[in-house]
């Protein structure tokens, strides 16, 4: 099968690396582009948590934070295993991959907390906790020359998905997780699988068995 990764192309080696051991042909077609707001320092001192919504988040946290580091959040495994590749190991790590998955885990009173994520970020988490917001990056849609070819579409963010929309393919969709399961069908994308957990394990898991359930 040929299957299409829209991972930016700097993230997209391992994904595509295990789908191409399972057998099947990968089309690269980068439908996001994430780029740092600025390069200055994020000091985490005076903090008593610091939240990473995003394996971005993690990245981009890693590589300008500064300070005393507090205790960390992160939701799902995928943003928990960026920070541990980082040498960050989350204190809290949310099995909802939601902002209300994360936020129900928090203890009542959680003392000064930041958020450091994605610039646009939903406001829940910030207002729910109190939080304050340090954007870090955006997210940047990407339009191929040529629209790709294949026989399924990994889909790993609610920009993704919203970008595969805009090319008005009838191809079905892997998700990552519900909140880009959501986001897919809300655009009118056909989900056929969602990954059980939300890491790299998890999305090349539902791709197989995606896969093996598609008609030949």
């Amino acid at each position: 099968m040929k299957i299409i990764v829209t991972r930016p192309r700097e993230q997209a080696g391992p994904l595509a690396a295990r789908i191409e051991a399972l057998g099947h042909d990968v089309v690269a077609c980068p439908l996001i582009e994430i780029e740092p707001i600025d390069d200055g320092p994020v000091d985490t001192s005076g903090y008593d948590w610091l939240v990473v919504t995003s394996p971005n988040g993690a990245a981009q946290l890693a590589r300008r934070r500064t300070g005393t580091l507090p205790r960390v959040a992160a939701i799902g495994p995928g943003t928990a295993e960026a920070l541990r590749d980082s040498g960050i190991e989350p204190a809290l790590v949310a099995g909802d991959s939601r902002q209300e998955g994360l936020v129900h885990e928090f203890p009542a009173d959680p003392g000064r907390v930041l958020f450091a994520g994605a610039e646009g970020s939903r406001r829940h988490l910030i207002d729910a906790l109190h939080a304050d917001f340090r954007p870090l990056y955006r997210t940047r849609l990407v339009r191929p020359a040529q629209p790709p070819s294949g026989d399924l579409v990994v889909l790993a963010s609610g920009s993704a998905a919203r970008s595969f929309a805009a090319l008005d393919l009838d191809i079905p969709a892997v998700s990552i997780g519900p909140q880009t399961t959501r986001a897919a069908e809300s655009v009118g994308l056909r989900v056929v699988a969602e990954a059980a957990t939300h890491d790299l394990d998890g999305l090349v898991e539902a791709v197989r068995l995606a896969a093996c359930s598609s008609p030949s």
